[in-house]
């Protein structure tokens, strides 16, 4: 895939790197690339020779947050929301049936932190920094932020995230499971790969299957969780996808 304005995809066999590409602006979000994300992880969802992705950011973060350039543009705020939810990148990537591995270095704000909290996976740098400020400039994290912390974190850690606003660095980030691990920066994608090539050698379906039971696991209770679970299991058991490949 090529020809996107914000972003670079590369593909290394099974595995997929999306890096953010605005570096001048520490990789805000915009409406353009809101829509080259939506159009790449369109076509990595569909595409079953790819088994997991990488994000990552370029230059000095990961994602600064919602391009403030971009504020006020829209005819209403109301409008704004309604156009991002049409295209639901963030749906899309918590959807995808590859697995997903943040990696995170510098800052992660906003819908830096929230798009971090998507992903299946997330390890850091250790100059990275992850906030949720946006309580404090009158607005929610309305990307998925009050609903992925409290199942990242926990509700009283989430709580203090998402109404302080405060900056969490990634040795406390790793204390508390916010991410799986924080590494020396020149590690950073070296890790980053050495996981997604691990669990690319886990069968798509039953790696996508997996997926869905235990981000489910947080909706529904656990007599429900269960019958799926065991639905589940008979599934793959027949279908003899038991193995990774």
């Amino acid at each position: 895939m090529t020809g996107f304005a914000t972003i670079l995809f590369e593909r290394d066999g099974p595995v997929a790197w999306i890096t953010l590409n605005r570096p001048e602006v520490l990789n805000a979000y915009d409406t353009h690339m809101r829509d080259d994300l939506y159009m790449a992880l369109g076509a990595l969802r569909d595409d079953e020779s790819i088994r997991a992705l990488v994000l990552r950011g370029a230059g000095r973060a990961f994602c600064s947050g919602g391009d403030i350039r971009e504020f006020g543009s829209a005819p209403s705020a109301v409008a704004a929301r309604e156009v991002r939810w049409r295209r639901d990148v963030w749906g899309l990537l918590r959807s995808l049936p590859q697995a997903t591995i943040a990696a995170v270095h510098g800052h992660a704000a906003g819908s830096g932190c929230e798009i971090a909290l998507l992903c299946d996976f997330r390890m850091a740098a250790a100059d990275a920094v992850f906030s949720l400020p946006e309580t404090a400039l009158g607005m929610i994290p309305g990307v998925v932020g009050t609903q992925t912390a409290p199942r990242a974190l926990g509700l009283g850690r989430a709580l203090d995230l998402v109404l302080t606003g405060r900056t969490i660095d990634a040795r406390l980030a790793e204390r508390i499971g916010m991410i799986g691990s924080a590494v020396a920066p020149r590690r950073l994608r070296a890790e980053a790969d050495r996981l997604a090539r691990r669990l690319s050698r886990i069968d798509r379906e039953l790696l996508a299957a997996v997926k869905r039971l235990v981000w489910r696991g947080g909706d529904v209770g656990m007599e429900q969780g269960l019958r799926e679970e065991r639905a589940v299991a008979v599934r793959i058991a027949a279908s003899g996808r038991g193995k990774a490949t």
